[in-house]
Formats: C-alpha cells, sequence, structure tokens
C-alpha cells in the first residue's frame, strides 16, 4: 500500500475545491496538512520545484502543493506569483484599479500542482484560464475571483456557481492533468 499523499495546504477553501474536482476513484489517498513554506521568488516552474521539494523533505514522505498565479498580460505577467500579497494588501477592487491607464485588461489564471514521492524529483501538472480584469462582483469569500471573468462567460469565477467553476477553472484543468497521471501511473 502507498504512503498517503499530503496536500500541502492551509486554506479550506482551496482543500474543499481540490477534493471536489478530484473525485471519488483516485487511486491514492489524500490528507492534508498546513505547513510554513518559504515564499520562494522566481518563474511559475522553479517556484513550485522549489517548495514541493521543501515540503517533501518536512513531511518525510510523498506531498503535492499548489501554486496559482495572475498573470497580467499589460503587466508582463505580473503580479503571477506574487498575486496572494497584492490580493493581501489591494484587495480584488486594487487589483483591478491596477490595470487604469492600459487598453488590455486580459489576465491569465495560472494553477500549477507539483508532486514529489519524496526523492528529488518533482512532476508538474498545470492548468490555464484566460480571462479578463474587472470590476468586483460576485462573494468576496475566495481571493481574486471577484474581478477574474473567464473568456466566454458574463460572469467572475465568483459568480459561477461552484460546479461550473469546477469544471473550467484553471485549478480544475491543472488537477485533471494530475489525476490522468495517477490513473495512468499507478497500480490500481
Amino acid at each position: 500500500m502507498s504512503k498517503p499523499i499530503v496536500f500541502v495546504t492551509g486554506n479550506a477553501k482551496k482543500l474543499e475545491e481540490f477534493i471536489a474536482i478530484l473525485g471519488k476513484n483516485f487511486p491514492r489517498q489524500i490528507t492534508s496538512n498546513k505547513i510554513d513554506l518559504p515564499e520562494y521568488q522566481g518563474e511559475i516552474d522553479d517556484i513550485c520545484r522549489d517548495k514541493c521539494r521543501a515540503a517533501a523533505k518536512l513531511v518525510k514522505g510523498p506531498v503535492i502543493i499548489e501554486d496559482t498565479c495572475l498573470c497580467f498580460n499589460a503587466l508582463g505577467g505580473l503580479p503571477g506569483p506574487y498575486i496572494k500579497w497584492f490580493l493581501e494588501k489591494l484587495g480584488p477592487e486594487g487589483l483591478h484599479r491596477m490595470l487604469n491607464g492600459w487598453d488590455d485588461k486580459s489576465a491569465e489564471a495560472v494553477c500549477t500542482f507539483a508532486y514529489c514521492s519524496g526523492n528529488d524529483e518533482v512532476l508538474l501538472f498545470q492548468g490555464r484560464t484566460q480571462g479578463t480584469i474587472v470590476s468586483p462582483r460576485g462573494p468576496r469569500d475566495f481571493g481574486w475571483d471577484p474581478c477574474f471573468q473567464p473568456v466566454g462567460y458574463e460572469k467572475t469565477y465568483a459568480e459561477l456557481p461552484k460546479e461550473e467553476k469546477n469544471k473550467i477553472s484553471h485549478r480544475s484543468k491543472a488537477l485533471g492533468n494530475l489525476k490522468d497521471y495517477f490513473m495512468n501511473n499507478e497500480k490500481h
């Protein structure tokens, strides 16, 4: 029997979405643990690999970490991996105001799950959703969802029913890739 995989998060909403999207037939047991990891800087993939290796050393076993980015095209991809800090200081209204003076309000939501079995190898599973930064609409209970409107929708992530958001989001795309890997590579 394989050791359970620890999903490293202290965010209850993220864990709830993770479990809902992953579904019931995932071949490995998932537990969660809130671990304070260093905040790395750099490019998305490098940050994810570094965080995952650090988490695997602390847990002494298999881990999954997640890193979410919100990349404004007008700002060359910023705030990107630093969105957590921008959101904390500015709120969803401030994120929208950051693009005042720019015609281009397009953005890309990027979710990366990194998996490490406990050795040094880290596998990355990424999902991307194109959208527009809009004046915040909808509930304020999940990060920058109120100001991100995915392409092809008239509603923000926050306004969409959870089930619908979970079908189209950057997180669901990344989790789909992760799930495919485990379904095809794990002994049942």
